[in-house]
């Protein structure tokens, strides 16, 4: 019996190939260079079994790409060049491959031959990599089943670590990612806060973007107005991993910010009939807003990539937000009879970055700051507040501080001591944007209502609507 392959049961046990179809395409496209064109998108010379059709097929991606001639002579050429003519069978060789082909016309459906063979070939190496790990044995079960899903997700989304990836393909893909909008991609993801988004140009994919604060300053709230505004005015799908606050807290939250009635009415159902009118509206509405909620309280960092890579697959993630990174625990200290809190938080800090590289998504971190900055007056924070390790200052792409400047005063007589001939800056947030990798830093300002505990913009109320609001 023969396979696709053309080898008999007695070479069963080789990887799946298929020599007649990698021939084909390369004849195809020795006879017809603008073959090239149909295949070069979606097969790389990896994905060729036998070693010589791999350099051939390389030598015309070679020609193509520096827009020369393909054909037998040049390919030959372009062989010899790199010292591997006689190895790959030499001209003769090349003489075949045109031989075996009559026309170009079918070259994508060899390709796609070659293409599914390799993937194969790819879930058998993945397959030996899983295995590994279970002889391995680890002792977080966790752990081991995060790997897995990492191992069977790079094969499904294409991506190969560790491989080198020439420029020409990150510039296409700018472009190609710069018309798709209208399609439904977002290349960054905006704050929804206008001050805010001049400054940052939105949360740019793949970005680790940390939000620090005293507490009582409004960290976990600026996280949910910016998940709401995402979610809500960009079509983004949002995932909330929620350490702190459950799942009930958390709609609340949400409901307080939609329909602008007061948080603790809502929570403890103290509503007149239009108001909860208001809120059943409100609920209706806020069903159909893609954010998925995760409000599991002892979350370790193998949890938290897991889940996200289980959601991107099923209903595809636009941004992350974790509240907050000190509750995390790593999977790698749990069991640790040398545990160290700083090394602990330098690993989920390393983990939130490469889980953000990985599935190319912002992810927003809020997090903790030390009590040193309860000695500084002012209390203006700095990178240097960032609580438990400097690992997250230096992982972070974008690192935002919450400064409210009434809250350092008890009352407006104390206001008017400190900083005389100022006005009263009540409910005035300053977002101090101190670390920016690939932008300016600078500060922008909100407006925070405290009955709905919702950041709005500064530019959008009236002075006297301040004051009545809060």
């Amino acid at each position: 019996m023969y396979g696709e392959s053309g080898e008999s049961q007695s070479d069963i046990k080789l990887p799946p190939h298929d020599l007649d179809a990698e021939e084909a395409v390369l004849g195809s496209i020795l006879i017809d260079p603008e073959a090239i064109v149909k295949v070069n998108a979606f097969l790389n010379p990896n994905d060729f079994y036998r070693e010589k059709n791999r350099w051939t097929y390389d030598s015309c991606v070679q020609l193509f790409d520096r827009k020369e001639a393909i054909n037998q002579i040049t390919v030959a050429h372009e062989l010899a060049r790199q010292h591997k003519l006689e190895a790959a069978g030499g001209a003769e060789y090349l003489s075949h491959l045109v031989s075996q082909v009559p026309t170009s016309v079918h070259v994508e459906y060899y390709a796609n031959i070659v293409r599914r063979l390799s993937m194969m070939r790819r879930l058998i190496s993945a397959s030996n990599q899983i295995a590994a790990i279970g002889y391995e044995a680890p002792p977080d079960i966790d752990d081991a089943l995060g790997r897995a899903e990492g191992i069977l997700y790079g094969l499904r989304s294409g991506q190969t670590r560790g491989d080198f990836v020439h420029i020409r393909d990150v510039l296409d893909r700018y472009f190609e990612e710069s018309g798709i909008e209208e399609q439904g991609f977002i290349p960054h993801i905006p704050t929804g806060f206008p001050d805010l988004d001049r400054i940052l140009i939105g949360m740019q994919r793949s970005d680790m973007v940390v939000l620090a604060s005293r507490p009582s300053l409004g960290k976990t709230s600026l996280a949910l107005n910016i998940a709401r505004n995402a979610a809500v005015e960009s079509k983004a799908s949002v995932a909330l991993f929620s350490l702190e606050m459950s799942k009930m807290e958390l709609a609340y939250r949400f409901l307080a910010f939609e329909s602008g009635i007061d948080a603790q009415k809502v929570r403890l159902d103290e509503l007149s009939e239009s108001q909860r009118e208001t809120i059943s509206e409100t609920m209706g509405y806020l069903s159909e807003v893609p954010i998925y909620i995760d409000d599991s309280p002892f979350l370790k960092d193998s949890d938290m990539r897991s889940k996200a890579i289980r959601l991107k697959q099923d209903k595809g993630i636009d941004l992350i937000i974790v509240d907050y990174i000190q509750l995390l625990r790593s999977s790698r200290y749990m069991d640790s009879r040398t545990y160290n809190r700083v090394q602990e938080m330098s690993e989920i800090s390393h983990s939130i970055k490469e889980l953000a590289r990985e599935l190319e998504v912002p992810i927003l971190a809020v997090s903790q700051m030390s009590r040193a900055i309860a000695d500084r007056h002012p209390p203006i924070p700095q990178l240097s507040d960032l609580r438990d390790s400097g690992s997250i200052e230096q992982d972070a792409d974008v690192v935002l501080f919450i400064y409210r400047e009434d809250l350092t005063v008890k009352d407006e007589e104390e206001w008017e001591r400190k900083y005389p001939g100022k006005p009263f800056r009540k409910g005035i947030a300053e977002i101090i944007v101190a670390k920016h990798r690939n932008g300016p830093i600078g500060r922008a300002h909100l407006f925070f209502r405290d009955r709905i505990a919702k950041f709005e913009n500064l530019e959008e109320t009236t002075e006297l609507e301040r004051h009545s609001l809060l």
